[in-house]
């Protein structure tokens, strides 16, 4: 029988036979799971702020809503809720976020309204859920509650 030594091996396999052995596919399996270990969080990361951004975007568009509405409304911001309520979902604007799509990870509300401010809110839901919400007041201030426990930080964090 014609055995070829593979190279730096140490072992004999019949001439002739191709392929990978079992050794070979393993390593390749722990490089591609390693790998995967370590992109993955790094993706999930990215759809996160991909999403928050939408939110971002969504958030400024009501903003403008609002202002419309002021300028419709006799200079005032009251009213623009649901059933003329100062807070609560808008009836000037999609109640969801993001405005695209059928899948929905943020509900956008007023969260406090008076003849001349407001505070529109944006809260993660679904797979954002965690994420800590969003909030855009008249002033022009965004804020993020990053961690979730009250401490509202610049949304560019």
């Amino acid at each position: 029988m014609n055995n070829a030594v593979n190279a730096g091996t140490g072992y004999a396999r019949p001439a002739g036979q191709r392929g990978f052995t079992l050794i070979e596919l393993m390593i390749v399996v722990a490089i591609v799971g390693i790998l995967a270990a370590i992109a993955y969080p790094s993706y999930q990361s990215s759809v996160e702020k991909s999403r928050r951004s939408d939110a971002q975007a969504a958030l400024t568009a009501f903003s403008a809503a609002m202002e419309r509405y002021y300028t419709d409304n006799g200079n005032s911001y009251l009213g623009a809720a649901a059933s003329g309520a100062d807070t609560g979902a808008p009836t000037i604007f999609p109640t969801q976020a993001p405005l695209e799509g059928s899948t929905k990870f943020y509900d956008l509300t007023i969260g406090a309204a008076t003849r001349t401010t407001y505070t529109l809110v944006a809260t993660p839901k679904g797979a954002q859920a965690g994420d800590g919400a969003l909030r855009l007041l008249s002033n022009g201030v965004r804020e993020w509650n990053k961690d979730g426990a009250g401490s509202w930080v610049d949304w560019n964090q």
